[in-house]
């Protein structure tokens, strides 16, 4: 079964369609419900979300920090949450592991075809938050590594990650099958760029919006041949209230750059602002 991808000239239609809208129109229909991972980042989008909503005059339930996606899944697919913020690559393997597709308008291509009927994509975000795999730079320096390629032939490699990064398609058996890499594996957790950069593992898994790349001059090694898909934050809505919340929250999502997540995130973790202040500010500051 599969559902239908919001594409740009639909949404088009819809918002000549739907264009007058008004604010106490929509504060007619049902709460939406909004969820996000237990994850900061994913935290902060989602209240964008929810804020921008609130702004349209929706009614808005937050059902955040529900967990990964075996958690929360389920409870898109059941309709019990409206509204998330997802990745385009990481939720096309989830559903479809086999998947071929890497390039960016590819993925988000084939995820419309691969999600239960039931849920829609809105539009991607040019924003970005994938997995990648970071060393030190005296690492890199003292290995001649630019790229995973370069990993053939080094020994001792350990990688750290979550605990579910061992049986993901770019673990360490991705590693082995692309790149003729071995390496052996450390359920490093939330302390994997503490252990990166005490030594304790000599690669780490850290999502590429994550500012502590920048911080700590992390090098993020190169992925020619496309073991993780790219990425994208998309919205994943229940289907039978895509057309409507697109008109929302499309904009939100093309202002949404790298960049800008990025940014986001340093407000989280390095000034230690909540999600709902750091959410406020970036509606304001882009017009919303």
């Amino acid at each position: 079964m599969r559902t239908k991808l919001m594409t740009g000239l639909a949404l088009a239609a819809g918002l000549v369609l739907s264009g007058c809208a008004t604010s106490e129109g929509a504060s007619q229909t049902e709460a939406v419900v909004v969820g996000s991972q237990a994850y900061y980042s994913n935290e902060i989008i989602a209240e964008i979300y929810a804020q921008a909503l609130e702004g349209a005059g929706y009614e808005v339930e937050r059902k955040f920090q529900i967990g990964q996606r075996d958690a929360y899944l389920p409870e898109l697919e059941s309709g019990a949450v409206d509204l998330f913020p997802e990745y385009t690559g990481n939720l096309l393997q989830f559903y479809s592991p086999d998947a071929s597709a890497t390039e960016a308008d590819e993925v988000y291509a084939a995820l419309g075809e691969a999600l239960p009927e039931g849920l829609s994509a809105l539009a991607m975000s040019p924003a970005t938050d994938q997995d990648s795999y970071n060393v030190t730079a005296e690492f890199a320096e003292a290995n001649s590594l630019v790229s995973l390629e370069d990993l053939v032939g080094v020994e001792g490699l350990i990688l750290g990650g979550a605990p579910e990064l061992e049986e993901r398609p770019y673990g360490p058996a991705g590693l082995l099958e692309t790149y003729g890499v071995s390496v052996e594996f450390d359920a490093t957790g939330d302390v994997t760029v503490d252990a990166l950069l005490e030594g304790v593992v000599t690669m780490a898994n850290v999502y590429s919006g994550d500012p502590r790349i920048a911080e700590f001059g992390l090098v993020t090694l190169a992925d020619p041949q496309g073991l993780f898909l790219a990425s994208n934050v998309v919205p994943i809505v229940s289907s039978d209230r895509a057309s409507e919340l697109a008109l929302v929250i499309d904009p939100i999502s093309k202002a949404l750059t790298p960049e800008g997540l990025v940014a986001l995130n340093l407000q989280s973790t390095k000034d230690e602002m909540s999600a709902a202040d750091i959410a406020a500010g970036w509606l304001e500051a882009n017009g919303f």
